[in-house]
Protein backbone atom coordinates (compact mmCIF):
# COMPACT_ATOMS: atom_id res chain seq x y z
CA UNK A 1 0.00 0.00 0.00
CA UNK A 2 2.64 2.62 0.48
CA UNK A 3 4.51 1.86 -2.68
CA UNK A 4 0.75 2.05 -4.46
CA UNK A 5 0.35 5.24 -2.38
CA UNK A 6 3.58 7.09 -3.75
CA UNK A 7 3.14 5.87 -6.81
CA UNK A 8 -0.44 8.20 -6.98
CA UNK A 9 1.55 10.73 -5.45
CA UNK A 10 3.88 10.55 -8.20
CA UNK A 11 1.43 11.05 -10.95
CA UNK A 12 -0.52 13.49 -9.23
CA UNK A 13 2.87 15.97 -9.56
CA UNK A 14 3.03 14.46 -13.19
CA UNK A 15 -0.72 15.60 -13.80
CA UNK A 16 0.56 19.44 -12.75
CA UNK A 17 -0.99 19.15 -8.93
CA UNK A 18 1.03 20.38 -6.71
CA UNK A 19 3.38 18.54 -3.64
CA UNK A 20 0.26 19.20 -0.94
CA UNK A 21 -2.22 18.14 -3.38
CA UNK A 22 -0.40 15.22 -4.35
CA UNK A 23 0.03 13.84 -0.77
CA UNK A 24 -3.82 13.88 0.30
CA UNK A 25 -4.21 11.70 -2.42
CA UNK A 26 -2.04 9.19 -1.84
CA UNK A 27 -3.30 9.53 1.90
CA UNK A 28 -7.26 9.51 0.55
CA UNK A 29 -6.35 6.09 -1.29
CA UNK A 30 -4.86 4.59 2.22
CA UNK A 31 -8.19 5.98 4.48
CA UNK A 32 -10.74 5.10 1.07
CA UNK A 33 -8.91 2.25 -0.79
CA UNK A 34 -11.07 2.02 -3.81
CA UNK A 35 -10.08 2.32 -7.85
CA UNK A 36 -12.13 2.47 -10.61
CA UNK A 37 -10.97 0.41 -13.15
CA UNK A 38 -13.46 -0.34 -15.92
CA UNK A 39 -13.06 2.22 -18.61
CA UNK A 40 -10.04 1.29 -21.12
CA UNK A 41 -8.05 4.16 -21.97
CA UNK A 42 -11.24 6.40 -23.41
CA UNK A 43 -11.87 10.00 -24.15
CA UNK A 44 -13.86 11.55 -21.00
CA UNK A 45 -16.78 12.59 -23.32
CA UNK A 46 -17.12 8.72 -24.81
CA UNK A 47 -20.30 7.22 -23.56
CA UNK A 48 -18.70 4.43 -21.61
CA UNK A 49 -16.22 6.04 -20.14
CA UNK A 50 -18.29 9.00 -19.10
CA UNK A 51 -21.06 7.55 -17.53
CA UNK A 52 -19.06 5.28 -15.62
CA UNK A 53 -17.05 8.36 -14.57
CA UNK A 54 -20.91 10.57 -13.40
CA UNK A 55 -21.27 7.14 -11.69
CA UNK A 56 -18.38 7.37 -9.40
CA UNK A 57 -18.73 11.11 -8.95
CA UNK A 58 -21.41 10.09 -7.26
CA UNK A 59 -20.39 8.18 -4.59
CA UNK A 60 -17.06 10.20 -4.81
CA UNK A 61 -19.34 13.65 -3.78
CA UNK A 62 -21.87 11.40 -1.23
CA UNK A 63 -18.55 10.91 0.88
CA UNK A 64 -17.04 13.79 0.88
CA UNK A 65 -13.85 12.58 -0.70
CA UNK A 66 -11.59 15.11 -3.05
CA UNK A 67 -9.60 12.77 -5.67
CA UNK A 68 -10.79 10.37 -8.28
CA UNK A 69 -8.31 7.45 -8.85
CA UNK A 70 -9.30 5.87 -11.96
CA UNK A 71 -6.75 3.72 -13.94
CA UNK A 72 -7.37 3.19 -17.47
CA UNK A 73 -5.87 0.33 -19.66
CA UNK A 74 -3.92 1.31 -22.42
CA UNK A 75 -2.72 -1.75 -23.52
CA UNK A 76 -4.78 -2.15 -26.45
CA UNK A 77 -5.71 -1.36 -30.18
CA UNK A 78 -7.30 1.97 -31.30
CA UNK A 79 -9.87 0.04 -32.68
CA UNK A 80 -12.59 -2.63 -31.88
CA UNK A 81 -15.73 -4.05 -33.61
CA UNK A 82 -18.04 -1.37 -35.01
CA UNK A 83 -15.44 1.52 -35.21
CA UNK A 84 -15.80 1.87 -31.13
CA UNK A 85 -12.35 1.82 -28.94
CA UNK A 86 -9.91 4.58 -28.36
CA UNK A 87 -9.20 5.61 -31.73
CA UNK A 88 -13.06 6.54 -32.35
CA UNK A 89 -15.59 8.85 -31.50
CA UNK A 90 -19.27 9.37 -32.53
CA UNK A 91 -20.37 12.31 -32.90
CA UNK A 92 -23.90 13.40 -34.53
CA UNK A 93 -24.09 9.49 -35.44
CA UNK A 94 -21.28 9.97 -37.58
CA UNK A 95 -18.05 7.59 -36.68
CA UNK A 96 -14.69 10.28 -36.60
CA UNK A 97 -11.38 8.65 -36.50
CA UNK A 98 -9.91 10.52 -33.34
CA UNK A 99 -6.13 11.02 -34.69
CA UNK A 100 -6.92 10.50 -37.98
CA UNK A 101 -5.24 7.38 -38.74
CA UNK A 102 -4.59 5.45 -41.44
CA UNK A 103 -6.02 1.72 -40.93
CA UNK A 104 -2.59 -0.17 -41.22
CA UNK A 105 -2.15 2.66 -37.88
CA UNK A 106 -4.69 1.31 -36.27
CA UNK A 107 -5.72 -2.11 -36.18
CA UNK A 108 -2.35 -3.90 -34.58
CA UNK A 109 -0.83 -1.25 -32.76
CA UNK A 110 -1.47 -0.26 -29.02
CA UNK A 111 -2.51 3.15 -27.68
CA UNK A 112 0.24 2.88 -25.05
CA UNK A 113 3.14 2.47 -27.74
CA UNK A 114 5.46 5.47 -27.75
CA UNK A 115 5.67 5.82 -31.68
CA UNK A 116 3.97 9.19 -32.25
CA UNK A 117 3.34 11.85 -32.59
CA UNK A 118 -0.46 12.51 -32.26
CA UNK A 119 -2.73 14.88 -32.83
CA UNK A 120 -6.38 15.15 -32.41
CA UNK A 121 -8.14 15.41 -35.95
CA UNK A 122 -11.74 13.87 -35.86
CA UNK A 123 -12.15 12.68 -39.05
CA UNK A 124 -14.35 11.31 -41.08
CA UNK A 125 -14.31 8.58 -43.74
CA UNK A 126 -13.41 11.27 -46.43
CA UNK A 127 -10.36 12.52 -44.09
CA UNK A 128 -12.52 15.94 -43.54
CA UNK A 129 -10.90 17.04 -40.13
CA UNK A 130 -13.52 18.14 -37.24
CA UNK A 131 -16.63 17.60 -40.20
CA UNK A 132 -19.87 18.71 -37.91
CA UNK A 133 -20.04 21.43 -35.53
CA UNK A 134 -19.77 18.93 -32.65
CA UNK A 135 -16.48 18.19 -33.73
CA UNK A 136 -15.27 21.31 -34.37
CA UNK A 137 -16.36 22.77 -31.00
CA UNK A 138 -14.21 19.24 -29.30
CA UNK A 139 -11.22 19.77 -30.87
CA UNK A 140 -11.05 23.54 -30.62
CA UNK A 141 -11.49 22.91 -26.71
CA UNK A 142 -8.62 20.19 -26.94
CA UNK A 143 -4.89 20.40 -26.74
CA UNK A 144 -3.08 20.83 -30.18
CA UNK A 145 -0.04 19.63 -28.84
CA UNK A 146 1.57 16.89 -30.70
CA UNK A 147 2.05 13.78 -28.18
CA UNK A 148 4.41 10.73 -28.04
CA UNK A 149 1.67 8.53 -27.78
CA UNK A 150 -1.91 8.12 -28.09
CA UNK A 151 -2.57 7.30 -24.10
CA UNK A 152 -0.64 10.73 -22.84
CA UNK A 153 -3.08 12.94 -25.23
CA UNK A 154 -6.08 11.03 -24.30
CA UNK A 155 -4.90 11.51 -20.35
CA UNK A 156 -4.42 15.39 -21.48
CA UNK A 157 -7.68 15.99 -23.12
CA UNK A 158 -9.54 14.30 -20.33
CA UNK A 159 -7.78 16.76 -17.79
CA UNK A 160 -8.56 19.50 -20.35
CA UNK A 161 -12.62 18.43 -20.01
CA UNK A 162 -12.53 17.58 -16.44
CA UNK A 163 -11.15 21.22 -15.21
CA UNK A 164 -13.08 22.86 -17.24
CA UNK A 165 -16.29 21.14 -18.23
CA UNK A 166 -17.36 19.13 -15.13
CA UNK A 167 -19.26 20.73 -12.25
CA UNK A 168 -17.09 19.04 -9.61
CA UNK A 169 -14.87 20.31 -7.07
CA UNK A 170 -13.44 16.83 -7.11
CA UNK A 171 -9.71 15.90 -8.68
CA UNK A 172 -8.85 13.50 -11.67
CA UNK A 173 -5.91 11.03 -11.26
CA UNK A 174 -5.78 8.83 -14.31
CA UNK A 175 -3.15 6.40 -13.74
CA UNK A 176 -1.61 4.47 -17.40
CA UNK A 177 0.52 0.94 -17.93
CA UNK A 178 3.55 3.01 -17.10
CA UNK A 179 2.90 4.28 -13.80
CA UNK A 180 2.41 0.82 -13.20
CA UNK A 181 5.45 -0.41 -14.61
CA UNK A 182 7.06 1.92 -12.45
CA UNK A 183 5.32 0.77 -9.83
CA UNK A 184 6.06 -2.93 -10.31
CA UNK A 185 9.93 -2.05 -10.68
CA UNK A 186 9.58 -0.25 -6.92
CA UNK A 187 8.33 -3.62 -5.79
CA UNK A 188 10.94 -6.10 -7.83
CA UNK A 189 13.65 -3.38 -6.54
CA UNK A 190 13.11 -4.13 -2.69
CA UNK A 191 14.80 -7.25 -2.35
CA UNK A 192 12.36 -7.75 0.96
CA UNK A 193 9.32 -7.34 -0.96
CA UNK A 194 7.20 -10.88 -1.87
CA UNK A 195 6.96 -9.43 -5.73
CA UNK A 196 10.81 -9.52 -5.63
CA UNK A 197 11.72 -12.97 -3.30
CA UNK A 198 8.07 -14.73 -3.49
CA UNK A 199 6.38 -14.13 -7.11
CA UNK A 200 10.03 -13.74 -9.08
CA UNK A 201 12.74 -15.18 -6.96
CA UNK A 202 13.26 -18.67 -8.25
CA UNK A 203 10.37 -18.22 -10.49
CA UNK A 204 8.67 -20.95 -9.30
CA UNK A 205 5.40 -18.96 -7.63
CA UNK A 206 5.13 -17.43 -11.73
CA UNK A 207 5.28 -20.52 -13.25
CA UNK A 208 2.38 -22.46 -11.11
CA UNK A 209 0.27 -19.32 -11.20
CA UNK A 210 0.54 -19.69 -15.19
CA UNK A 211 -0.18 -23.74 -15.16
CA UNK A 212 -3.09 -22.67 -12.98
CA UNK A 213 -3.95 -20.15 -15.49
CA UNK A 214 -3.79 -22.50 -17.98
CA UNK A 215 -6.39 -24.94 -16.16
CA UNK A 216 -8.78 -22.67 -15.61
CA UNK A 217 -8.75 -22.37 -19.40
CA UNK A 218 -10.15 -25.77 -19.63
CA UNK A 219 -12.65 -25.90 -17.21
CA UNK A 220 -16.00 -24.51 -17.06
CA UNK A 221 -13.97 -20.56 -16.72
CA UNK A 222 -12.80 -21.19 -19.85
CA UNK A 223 -11.91 -17.94 -21.49
CA UNK A 224 -12.18 -15.49 -18.45
CA UNK A 225 -8.65 -15.59 -17.54
CA UNK A 226 -6.93 -16.01 -20.83
CA UNK A 227 -2.82 -16.64 -21.03
CA UNK A 228 -2.16 -14.05 -23.96
CA UNK A 229 0.63 -13.43 -22.44
CA UNK A 230 3.31 -14.54 -19.37
CA UNK A 231 3.07 -11.39 -16.93
CA UNK A 232 4.11 -9.02 -19.01
CA UNK A 233 4.25 -7.84 -22.49
CA UNK A 234 7.00 -6.76 -24.84
CA UNK A 235 6.50 -3.07 -26.01
CA UNK A 236 7.81 -2.72 -29.69
CA UNK A 237 7.95 -0.24 -32.64
CA UNK A 238 4.07 0.58 -31.33
CA UNK A 239 2.77 -2.81 -30.60
CA UNK A 240 2.19 -4.45 -27.67
CA UNK A 241 4.14 -8.69 -28.45
CA UNK A 242 3.13 -11.47 -25.90
CA UNK A 243 6.16 -12.84 -23.88
CA UNK A 244 6.10 -16.50 -22.96
CA UNK A 245 8.16 -17.97 -19.57
CA UNK A 246 10.78 -20.40 -20.56
CA UNK A 247 13.82 -21.76 -19.02
CA UNK A 248 14.05 -18.83 -16.57
CA UNK A 249 13.64 -16.13 -19.16
CA UNK A 250 10.80 -14.01 -21.07
CA UNK A 251 11.06 -14.32 -24.34
CA UNK A 252 9.27 -12.78 -27.53
CA UNK A 253 8.35 -15.50 -30.81
CA UNK A 254 10.21 -14.85 -33.90
CA UNK A 255 10.97 -12.85 -35.58
CA UNK A 256 11.69 -10.65 -32.36
CA UNK A 257 14.80 -12.02 -30.79
CA UNK A 258 13.67 -10.21 -27.52
CA UNK A 259 14.84 -11.57 -24.30
CA UNK A 260 14.98 -10.52 -20.69
CA UNK A 261 16.10 -12.77 -17.44
CA UNK A 262 13.26 -13.68 -15.03
CA UNK A 263 14.81 -12.30 -12.53
CA UNK A 264 13.70 -8.89 -10.22
CA UNK A 265 16.90 -6.52 -11.31
CA UNK A 266 16.55 -7.64 -15.35
CA UNK A 267 12.75 -7.23 -14.81
CA UNK A 268 12.69 -4.03 -13.08
CA UNK A 269 15.20 -2.51 -15.55
CA UNK A 270 13.13 -3.68 -18.47
CA UNK A 271 9.86 -1.65 -17.06
CA UNK A 272 11.98 1.40 -16.39
CA UNK A 273 12.89 1.23 -19.97
CA UNK A 274 10.00 1.03 -21.27
CA UNK A 275 11.07 -2.54 -22.94
CA UNK A 276 8.39 -4.17 -21.40
CA UNK A 277 4.76 -3.47 -19.43
CA UNK A 278 2.79 -4.93 -17.10
CA UNK A 279 0.15 -7.75 -18.16
CA UNK A 280 -3.56 -7.18 -16.99
CA UNK A 281 -2.83 -9.92 -14.10
CA UNK A 282 0.28 -8.28 -12.87
CA UNK A 283 -1.64 -4.62 -13.07
CA UNK A 284 -4.27 -6.15 -10.54
CA UNK A 285 -1.59 -7.64 -8.45
CA UNK A 286 -0.15 -4.63 -7.86
CA UNK A 287 -3.00 -2.15 -7.38
CA UNK A 288 -5.50 -4.06 -6.18
CA UNK A 289 -4.76 -6.99 -4.87
CA UNK A 290 -1.41 -6.86 -2.78
CA UNK A 291 -2.59 -3.59 -1.06
CA UNK A 292 -6.03 -4.57 -0.72
CA UNK A 293 -7.91 -1.85 -2.47
CA UNK A 294 -11.27 -2.39 -3.71
CA UNK A 295 -11.81 -2.54 -7.97
CA UNK A 296 -14.83 -1.23 -9.68
CA UNK A 297 -14.93 -2.93 -12.90
CA UNK A 298 -16.93 -3.96 -15.62
CA UNK A 299 -19.31 -7.27 -16.63
CA UNK A 300 -16.02 -8.67 -17.61
CA UNK A 301 -14.14 -8.51 -14.28
CA UNK A 302 -16.98 -9.68 -12.19
CA UNK A 303 -15.83 -12.99 -13.29
CA UNK A 304 -11.92 -12.68 -14.24
CA UNK A 305 -11.32 -10.74 -11.10
CA UNK A 306 -12.03 -13.05 -8.76
CA UNK A 307 -10.21 -15.57 -10.78
CA UNK A 308 -7.02 -13.37 -10.44
CA UNK A 309 -7.39 -13.28 -6.94
CA UNK A 310 -7.49 -17.24 -6.73
CA UNK A 311 -4.28 -17.48 -9.07
CA UNK A 312 -2.74 -15.41 -6.85
CA UNK A 313 -3.61 -17.66 -3.50
CA UNK A 314 -2.02 -20.42 -5.97
CA UNK A 315 1.64 -18.20 -5.95
CA UNK A 316 1.35 -17.53 -2.11
CA UNK A 317 0.88 -21.20 -1.45
CA UNK A 318 4.02 -21.82 -3.59
CA UNK A 319 5.92 -19.28 -1.98
CA UNK A 320 4.99 -20.23 1.56
CA UNK A 321 4.04 -16.81 2.53
CA UNK A 322 0.53 -17.94 4.26
CA UNK A 323 0.17 -15.11 6.15
CA UNK A 324 -0.59 -12.60 3.11
CA UNK A 325 -2.72 -15.55 1.53
CA UNK A 326 -5.10 -15.23 5.05
CA UNK A 327 -5.06 -11.64 4.68
CA UNK A 328 -6.74 -12.39 0.89
CA UNK A 329 -9.07 -14.93 2.25
CA UNK A 330 -10.19 -11.91 5.14
CA UNK A 331 -11.22 -9.34 2.43
CA UNK A 332 -15.01 -10.58 1.64
CA UNK A 333 -15.73 -7.47 -0.73
CA UNK A 334 -12.63 -7.07 -3.02
CA UNK A 335 -14.04 -6.08 -6.02
CA UNK A 336 -17.39 -4.33 -7.39
CA UNK A 337 -19.59 -3.81 -10.47
CA UNK A 338 -18.91 -0.24 -11.01
CA UNK A 339 -18.39 0.14 -15.36
CA UNK A 340 -21.71 0.68 -17.10
CA UNK A 341 -23.82 0.74 -14.15
CA UNK A 342 -25.15 3.73 -15.00
CA UNK A 343 -26.40 3.66 -18.64
CA UNK A 344 -29.36 6.32 -19.31
CA UNK A 345 -31.06 5.20 -22.73
CA UNK A 346 -29.89 7.67 -25.36
CA UNK A 347 -27.13 8.93 -23.43
CA UNK A 348 -25.11 11.88 -25.49
CA UNK A 349 -22.07 13.25 -23.17
CA UNK A 350 -21.78 15.81 -25.63
CA UNK A 351 -24.81 16.98 -24.80
CA UNK A 352 -23.93 16.99 -21.32
CA UNK A 353 -21.14 19.29 -21.26
CA UNK A 354 -22.17 21.50 -24.32
CA UNK A 355 -25.56 21.84 -24.31
CA UNK A 356 -27.12 24.97 -23.25
CA UNK A 357 -28.67 22.77 -20.31
CA UNK A 358 -26.83 20.02 -19.09
CA UNK A 359 -28.85 17.68 -16.91
CA UNK A 360 -27.49 18.16 -13.16
CA UNK A 361 -25.45 15.19 -11.99
CA UNK A 362 -27.68 15.25 -9.06
CA UNK A 363 -30.50 13.85 -11.43
CA UNK A 364 -28.81 10.77 -12.06
CA UNK A 365 -28.39 10.33 -8.03
CA UNK A 366 -32.41 9.96 -7.60
CA UNK A 367 -32.60 7.31 -10.77
CA UNK A 368 -33.55 3.40 -9.62
CA UNK A 369 -30.87 1.22 -10.49
CA UNK A 370 -33.18 -0.62 -12.83
CA UNK A 371 -33.79 2.83 -14.68
CA UNK A 372 -30.10 4.13 -14.68
CA UNK A 373 -28.63 0.75 -15.73
CA UNK A 374 -30.18 0.58 -18.96
CA UNK A 375 -30.68 -3.03 -20.65
CA UNK A 376 -27.90 -4.66 -19.05
CA UNK A 377 -26.95 -5.14 -22.37
CA UNK A 378 -23.08 -5.61 -21.94
CA UNK A 379 -24.00 -8.94 -19.31
CA UNK A 380 -27.06 -10.23 -21.62
CA UNK A 381 -25.21 -9.21 -25.02
CA UNK A 382 -22.00 -10.50 -24.05
CA UNK A 383 -20.97 -14.12 -25.51
CA UNK A 384 -18.64 -15.31 -22.59
CA UNK A 385 -21.79 -14.31 -20.03
CA UNK A 386 -24.21 -16.55 -22.34
CA UNK A 387 -22.02 -19.53 -22.17
CA UNK A 388 -21.47 -19.34 -18.42
CA UNK A 389 -25.18 -18.74 -18.15
CA UNK A 390 -26.11 -21.86 -20.18
CA UNK A 391 -23.75 -23.97 -17.83
CA UNK A 392 -25.31 -22.86 -14.62
CA UNK A 393 -28.87 -23.39 -16.26
CA UNK A 394 -27.48 -27.09 -17.16
CA UNK A 395 -26.45 -28.15 -13.53
CA UNK A 396 -28.61 -30.52 -12.11
CA UNK A 397 -30.79 -29.60 -9.15
CA UNK A 398 -31.72 -31.69 -6.71
CA UNK A 399 -33.64 -31.13 -3.03
CA UNK A 400 -34.21 -27.83 -3.67
CA UNK A 401 -30.54 -26.85 -4.24
CA UNK A 402 -27.84 -26.40 -6.76
CA UNK A 403 -25.74 -29.55 -6.95
CA UNK A 404 -22.36 -28.20 -8.53
CA UNK A 405 -20.68 -30.31 -10.74
CA UNK A 406 -17.73 -28.24 -11.25
CA UNK A 407 -14.13 -28.26 -10.61
CA UNK A 408 -11.53 -26.63 -10.00
CA UNK A 409 -12.75 -23.77 -7.47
Amino acid sequence: MELLCRCIEQAARRSGYDLEEARRAGIQLMVSPVLQTGPHCLLLIEPDAFYTHVFSLLGLNAHGREWYVTYHASTVSFAEKAKKGPGWLWLEGEPLNVFGLPRSRMDSFSICGLNGPYRFAFSNAKGETAPNDPAAHLLAELPSDEFTSAADAIRAANQTLWRGKLPSPIKLLQLDDFDIADLVADHLEDQRSWMSAGFIGDGKAAESILHAMDRLNVGPWQGWVRRTTDLFWRMEKGRIVPLRLQDNALRAAAPSSFEVKFQPDNIAAALRQRAIVPSLYTVFLVTSILPGVRALGGCGQAIYYPLMRYLTAVGLQQSGNFDLLTELRGDDRPGLWGHRVLKPAGGYPFQELFGEAPMPFSEYAEMPLVQSSGDLASFTGDPIWAHLSEQIASEVITSGSVEWQWSGL
